[in-house]
């Protein structure tokens, strides 16, 4: 998988581009803007486990490249201590952000192989039972 973020919506699975919509309970998906108002429009659940997204932040919006007046911003005036503390707790959390973005998409092209190796299978047995009746014609004619 490369770098890009795909949207977790399984009817999508666009690339994320400026803005993504961050589901953060129990894991953390990403989704389109639309995907996300689709999702969301008739109940706040989490679209990997269909738990009830309560908490404000639970489902956020967020830009993919922030600049760095963005960044310093909010960090400036915290005391170091809280700097490492974010830095130390927010980092095993996009690591494991990442980590379940790449599960997803493993999962997601698991499925894409399996579903094209039955289509093959069925394609297999028709061409073998297509020979079969060919054969016999060819055997009658």
């Amino acid at each position: 998988m490369d770098s890009d973020l795909l949207c977790n919506h399984l009817t999508c699975r666009r690339p994320l581009i400026d803005k993504a919509v961050v589901v953060r309970n129990p894991q953390l998906s990403s989704l389109l803007l639309d995907c996300a108002n689709e999702l969301f429009n008739s109940a706040r659940l989490c679209p990997a486990c269909e738990t009830s997204l309560g908490e404000p932040d639970d489902v956020v919006v967020c830009s993919l490249h922030p600049t760095n007046d963005y960044k310093t911003s909010v960090l400036s005036g915290l005391s170091p201590s809280i700097v490492l503390e974010i830095c130390s707790r927010y980092c095993l959390l996009a690591i494991s952000f990442w980590q379940y973005q790449i599960h997803q998409e493993n999962s997601f092209q698991r499925a894409v192989v399996r579903n094209l190796n039955d289509k093959n299978s069925q394609l297999q047995k028709q061409l073998e039972s297509v020979i079969r009746e060919g054969e016999f014609c060819f055997l009658l004619g």
